[in-house]
């Protein structure tokens, strides 16, 4: 730990000694999704550039944020930890942005301290491409207009909710402090084709669906995910969106991971016990196709962002969950800097088709303020519970958990 903090310490001098000036000198890249309030509500990076190529560019960006945690916990046999008030562990990323080409650009984030890897740890990275002027001036322009190429070993594209979620220490996107209770995420080897074309969008993509890469593994399955949705800016109050996506894992796969691919690890601290993913629930299916449907309004001020999600156990045995996810938020001010509102997550389902229910349900109240376009902060209130005889013989029976979380993030 003492090593880590060198570390990092280091890292954050340098970085408060150079951003006042070099921040400023910071270039725009092409299609990018800014890492700040502007890039909140952004999902696909859209296919329109003010932005002109003049060479190759680095941009070194980062992410941190540290919570102040007061929550406790219960259970029908008592038999939980006390839990204090108290931080938690502070987290940061290194982002490396590179515009290579026109219409071409490199991402690449490491983990430079997470929950789960207190050393730094490459998160992953991709290549997107949205111009083929590398061939030649102009090739396939008409196609290329509304195509984006993704290609490398990182997230994929299935849902909205990862737009959303906290990535470590880039939580400036999420206007709460956790992220849904299936957490789908997952970083692999993927290529993913992307069309927008007048508010209609698609996206198709394949992954090996392994998180962790060997030549020797027996796993030759494969993950096939898409997408299909409207998202328009109706008028200068009303922007509509609405999204249905699916993610199928061949059965030759040994082990599945949508909702267990994360490796920061969730923002609940030692709540009911459960390592470093406390607080989140996977279903641990080997193989299984999944559905998520997701609606999004903004008129003026308000909000709303909703799942849907179905997940079934292509195996033998059986099994299925279901996930509902609504949020309502309030953004005020004068560039809407200030955000109140809430959200209720809910999870319900069976392991095998043998098996008892297990519910999990979750609600969030609070707000955040935006202090500069690059900082926020994030208070909020918490309440989980884990209710159906599926918990009976395991100590989330009768459990339950609730506080405060208190959240300062930076995204540059």
């Amino acid at each position: 730990m003492k090593s880590q903090a060198k570390y990092i310490t280091a890292f954050l001098l340098a970085f408060i000694m150079g951003v006042s000036s070099a921040y400023a000198q910071q270039k725009p890249l092409q299609y990018f999704r800014a890492p700040g309030q502007a890039g909140v509500n952004v999902f696909e990076t859209p296919k329109t550039t003010d932005v002109e190529f003049d060479g190759l560019y680095v941009r070194v960006g980062g992410d941190f944020a540290l919570q102040f945690q007061g929550i406790s916990q219960s259970n029908e046999g008592d038999s939980l930890a006390e839990l204090g008030n108290n931080f938690n562990l502070p987290t940061a990323n290194l982002n490396l942005d590179v515009q290579l080409d026109e219409g071409v650009r490199m991402h690449l984030r490491t983990y430079l301290s997470s929950r789960h890897h207190t050393e730094s740890y490459v998160k992953g990275g991709y290549m997107q491409i949205d111009r083929l002027d590398f061939i030649s001036e102009d090739f396939a322009e008409g196609l290329m207009d509304y195509l984006t190429i993704r290609v490398g070993m990182d997230q994929i594209n299935y849902g909205d909710a990862h737009f959303r979620r906290s990535d470590n220490a880039a939580a400036i996107y999420n206007p709460f402090v956790g992220n849904y209770i299936m957490d789908n995420f997952t970083t692999e080897p993927f290529m993913e084709f992307t069309y927008q074309n007048s508010g209609f969008l698609g996206v198709i993509g394949a992954t090996n669906g392994r998180l962790n890469q060997s030549v020797t593994s027996s796993d030759e399955g494969i993950v096939l995910f898409g997408k299909l949705g409207y998202d328009k800016q109706l008028n200068e109050d009303l922007r509509f969106r609405l999204t249905g996506s699916f993610y199928n894992s061949s059965e030759e796969s040994t082990r599945d991971y949508i909702y267990g691919g994360d490796r920061a690890g969730s923002r609940y601290y030692a709540v009911m016990e459960g390592g470093d993913f406390s607080g989140r629930f996977n279903p641990g299916f080997a193989t299984q196709t999944a559905f998520q449907i997701n609606p999004f309004v903004k008129f003026q001020g308000l909000e709303f962002f909703g799942i849907f999600e179905t997940t079934s156990n292509n195996g033998d045995a059986g099994g299925s969950f279901n996930q509902i996810g609504a949020e309502v938020l309030y953004r005020f001010g004068a560039n809407e800097d200030i955000y109140i509102g809430g959200r209720y997550n809910m999870v319900s389902g069976e392991v095998s088709d043998a098996a008892a229910t297990q519910e999990i349900s979750r609600i969030n109240f609070g707000g955040g303020w935006f202090m500069t376009e690059n900082v926020l902060t994030k208070l909020e209130y918490v309440s989980q519970s884990y209710d159906g005889d599926g918990w009976n013989t395991s100590l989330y029976n009768g459990g339950e958990f609730s506080g405060i979380m208190l959240e300062a993030v930076i995204s540059f």
